[in-house]
């Protein structure tokens, strides 16, 4: 396996070196990082690369493609068989204002500064999208204070144009919604996520590496000549070596129920980006020399999303968010580009996820129906006319949080040499809501930052 992006690289770069594919086994970095390596033909391939991306959801794909147009050459490698098949494509497809985060915070700044890069880049590229609009509503007095803090926030970080509405504003815009009070963010909006993801794939890769009959091949068009896409490849660790970062890297059929692996590529870049998503802090421990102490503990929060059926016309036009919850923004009404209207996601906190299960993204993302039956009361206090029987189960997502039940929500977190003393390594932690919106500025945040 492999062989493919062995030879990509060199005729990427000016080295011509002849890679052996004889295996290796790879335990946990923890207490040994590789077994069996030795000169000659039992050693893997070594492979000296520019810059990794681990992840290619929407956060990664973004990195990439900023660091690709900034003249870096770019590997993206990613355990799934395409990109942003786990949390990227698993949300409410929405673009948020940046009201809800605490002032000059990372998730404020780069929420209101990603959501100029995204509608500009969505224009620019005609991605789907729309500028549609949310309300956040108080249905209850007792909820206008919280509304109150909302608008608060908002103006501190610089959202523009938020209005506050009394009840029969509301209604007047939006007839079949019932409040006392709402808070109208007109710069709010809904995107097509995947289209907007195959674009930035678009906009970077050279070549990208694909299975055909178990066999990696690589097909596309080159574009800027400095991304490469691997799928179906999994970072088992790593470990630094004079002061460099080396990768041990293989196929995703390694077997999931053992806790030996065999690498098959060992790659030295200069620069690594952890973009691993629910995996990312699993995968950092695997990192060998990186102090455990900079890796934060682990929270997953799923969410469902249910679908209304048996409509003519979709009930609202705008957004429509309740005040939030613990571990959530609340059982939300989106209407897609489609007309689909989707309700949630809800909280449920998913307890004993080990570091194995959330590095091969062993989740169960099956939706129960019975869940519907706390959905009605809670969609009903804004929508009182949800009929009965009406929701249909959609789908759901994992939250990689790094704040538990109980706990004040925590901020994203990215470290670099400057935190945890490891030369050329960005890990991302924590990249939940608003990533989506996010994604843009933080790929400049990264570049303006760790590029040398």
């Amino acid at each position: 396996m492999l062989p493919c992006l062995g030879r990509k690289w060199m005729r990427l770069s000016t080295r011509n070196l002849k890679p052996t594919w004889n295996l290796i086994n790879v335990v946990d970095a923890s207490k040994t990082i590789v077994r069996g390596i030795s000169g000659g033909a039992e050693t893997i391939a070594k492979e000296r690369v520019d810059t990794v991306v681990i992840g290619a959801g929407v956060v990664g794909l973004a990195v990439a493609r900023e660091l690709s147009l900034r003249g870096r050459e770019v590997l993206i490698l990613d355990a799934a068989s395409s990109f942003g098949t786990v949390t990227s494509s698993r949300n409410s497809e929405v673009v948020h204002a940046g009201i809800y985060y605490p002032p000059n915070s990372l998730k404020a700044k780069f929420c209101v500064r990603g959501r100029e890069l995204l509608y500009k880049y969505c224009s620019e590229y005609e991605i789907p999208h729309k500028k549609i609009g949310k309300l956040i509503v108080a249905t209850g007095s007792s909820e206008i204070p919280k509304l109150d803090l909302l608008m608060h926030l908002g103006t501190q970080n610089r959202v523009s144009g938020l209005r506050m509405l009394e009840g029969f504003e509301a209604m007047r815009m939006e007839p079949q919604l019932r409040c006392v009070k709402a808070l109208l963010s007109p710069e709010s909006g809904i995107l097509d996520t995947h289209s907007f993801m195959l674009s930035l794939v678009e906009k970077s890769f050279d070549f990208m590496v694909y299975r055909d009959n178990n066999n990696l091949r690589l097909q596309g068009e080159a574009q800027n000549n400095h991304a490469t896409f691997s799928y179906n490849t999994v970072v088992l660790n790593g470990r630094v070596e004079e002061k460099k970062m080396h990768l041990y890297v293989a196929d995703t059929r390694f077997s999931e129920s053992r806790c030996e692996a065999e690498a098959q590529l060992e790659l030295i870049p200069n620069l690594v980006v952890n973009s691993a998503g629910l995996g990312a802090q699993a995968l950092a421990k695997r990192l060998h020399g990186l102090d455990h102490r900079f890796v934060p503990s682990s929270h997953y929060a799923r969410g469902c999303y249910f679908t209304l059926s048996g409509i003519k016309a979709p009930p609202f036009n705008k957004l429509v968010y309740p005040i939030p919850e613990e571990g959530g923004l609340g059982v939300h009404v989106t209407v897609d580009l489609n007309g689909l209207v989707k309700f949630g996601p809800d909280v449920e906190w998913i307890e004993c996820t080990d570091d194995t299960s959330s590095f091969l993204n062993k989740f169960d993302y099956r939706v129960n129906p019975q869940r519907s039956e706390k959905f009605y009361p809670e969609i009903r206090k804004y929508y009182p006319d949800l009929k009965d029987g009406s929701l249909e189960p959609g789908y759901s997502g994992i939250r990689p949080k790094l704040s538990g039940p109980k706990q004040s929500p925590a901020d994203f977190v990215i470290q670099g040499e400057e935190t945890h003393g490891v030369p050329g390594l960005v890990n991302l932690f924590g990249i939940e809501s608003p990533g989506l919106t996010s994604s843009l500025a933080i790929a400049e945040h990264i570049a303006n930052k760790f590029l040398r």
